[in-house]
């Protein structure tokens, strides 16, 4: 690894730091007068995101639907949810650093292009193994989406209203996430199982058409391109992600010798892979990135904020139907508060990272979580929905805060040419995050509840699982400050390089 390679992040930060930032990226300048081609691009990147995020949460409510179509065990049937999954966990970081060396542009528009099709494609699937070999292809799409929409933000908007937009995609996610059940609950109940998948096509279209429209041209990139792709180094981090991923979804919680046997075998991945990035030329990870404690530490408190979001989605709906009776449609209605509250502060949350600084929001939103979680933990079921609402709420308006801020300041100083794989990185830390808490925390959640069954687990023995849980979520949370901080501190303290 050149010297250049090893300083390039600590490099770019500390000039952040001295204050020599123009303050507009490149491709911005010089285009004052075209906000409305700036505002056309940042609704395709918002598209991108909801279609993505999306396609994540959509196909979960037809999984019974699916059963009965096919004719086949809900074991088959889950592999319709996990190829998309493990297609997006596996190939994200790979797609921002290509992104880094063929153009941002294009490959999106590939992306994009791919995640339309095969949306198609599953619509339009006799069998189910053809429905998840399109559901693979969709997700890989969607890795291209995830991560190259926030490495476009450096390259469409001025640099001082990146908190914006980084709180308009992360609303866009929310509305995704939160409108996947209830809009495939209303598809399959109308024209079918079908329209689930083909309702991204329009949708595919519009982003595919704004993108091509608005989106920067890419500018001309080393004469290495291609050449210079860390093809092994991609390969081996895609197999440990892929056996990671399977090891925490795979029994549903529930660890048995397969489950052990892809956790070590991602483990001798990880240490395989970082043995390979020490010695490429050009690797798809810059190891000495990680010694930038403002990088590290975001990656590190993404992935454990997002375990303790997992949770509100594994332990809210058993806990509001068999502690507190709701029926389904009130048990889907209080669990849509969340993200709504997220949708609703993601904006407002981009202003407040301009204004006040990524650092300051980053840590008001970890304590707004920590203190939401630890209401949850001590909140009896005697005060009924409101004493369930209130406290996620709170903790879903810290998690936007949060995620913003935390993604403003990752993105901020990042060199052009490794804002994709960056931006890959750190959807990365939420994809595992999410993967571990459903896994973590809700065995967490089951062996509190004292059951092999939550769902024939007596009310009481479910309301002290909740709070059980999150007395452990609030303890993430703490850490996840700890980290921030420490993080800050370094970062504050660490010695400028000599340019």
């Amino acid at each position: 690894m050149s010297p250049q390679s090893a300083s390039g992040p600590g490099q770019h930060r500390s000039t952040a730091r001295r204050g020599a930032a123009t303050g507009r990226p490149a491709g911005v300048a010089g285009r004052a007068g075209r906000a409305p081609s700036v505002r056309w691009a940042l609704a395709g990147l918002s598209l991108s995101m909801v279609l993505s995020s999306l396609g994540t949460s959509i196909a979960n409510v037809a999984l019974p639907t699916l059963t009965d179509a096919f004719g086949t065990s809900f074991q088959d049937v889950q592999w319709v949810v996990l190829a998309y999954l493990l297609a997006v966990t596996s190939l994200i970081v790979g797609a921002g650093r290509l992104g880094d060396l063929v153009g941002r542009r294009r490959l999106l528009l590939a992306g994009t292009g791919l995640f339309t099709v095969a949306s198609v494609l599953c619509g339009l699937a006799p069998a189910l193994w053809l429905l998840i070999a399109a559901r693979a292809a969709q997700g890989a799409g969607a890795a291209v989406m995830m991560a190259l929409t926030m490495a476009f933000v450096g390259e469409t908007v001025p640099k001082e209203r990146t908190g914006r937009a980084m709180g308009l995609l992360g609303t866009m996610s929310a509305v995704g996430t939160a409108l996947g059940p209830s809009l495939g609950g209303a598809l399959i109940a109308g024209p079918g199982w079908r329209a689930v998948f083909l309702v991204n096509v329009p949708l595919g279209v519009l982003t595919l058409l704004l993108a091509r429209r608005h989106l920067p041209a890419d500018r001309p990139g080393p004469a290495a391109g291609r050449a210079g792709f860390d093809r092994p180094g991609t390969l081996l981090l895609a197999l440990t992600l892929a056996a990671y991923a399977l090891a925490m979804t795979l029994g549903h919680g529930r660890f048995g010798p397969l489950n052990l046997t892809l956790l070590l075998a991602a483990a001798l991945g990880t240490g395989l892979f970082v043995r390979v990035e020490a010695r490429a030329a050009s690797p798809l990870v810059r190891l000495a990135a990680f010694r930038d404690p403002v990088l590290s530490a975001g990656l590190v408190t993404s992935t454990l904020v997002s375990a303790v979001m997992m949770a509100t989605l594994v332990v809210g709906p058993f806990y509001l139907s068999r502690s507190l009776g709701l029926g389904e449609a009130l048990v889907g209605l209080t669990l849509s508060a969340g993200p709504l509250v997220a949708a609703l502060t993601g904006v407002p949350a981009g202003r407040l990272a301009d204004r006040f600084g990524p650092a300051r929001v980053t840590v008001v939103g970890l304590l707004a979580m920590a203190a939401g979680s630890l209401l949850l933990a001590v909140a009896p079921a005697a005060l009924g929905v409101g004493g369930y609402v209130a406290p996620i709420a709170v903790v879903t308006a810290g998690y936007a805060l949060f995620q913003t801020a935390n993604n403003t300041a990752v993105m901020a100083d990042i060199p052009p040419d490794r804002r994709g794989v960056t931006s890959g990185m750190l959807n990365l830390s939420r994809n595992l995050g999410l993967i571990t808490g459903a896994s973590v925390l809700g065995a967490v959640f089951a062996l509190a509840s004292a059951t092999t069954d939550i769902a024939t687990a007596r009310p009481e023995a479910v309301a002290t699982g909740m709070r059980t849980t999150f007395a452990v979520a609030a303890a993430l949370i703490v850490l996840a400050l700890t980290v921030a901080t420490g993080g800050r501190a370094l970062a504050r303290r660490a010695p400028l390089p000599h340019t």
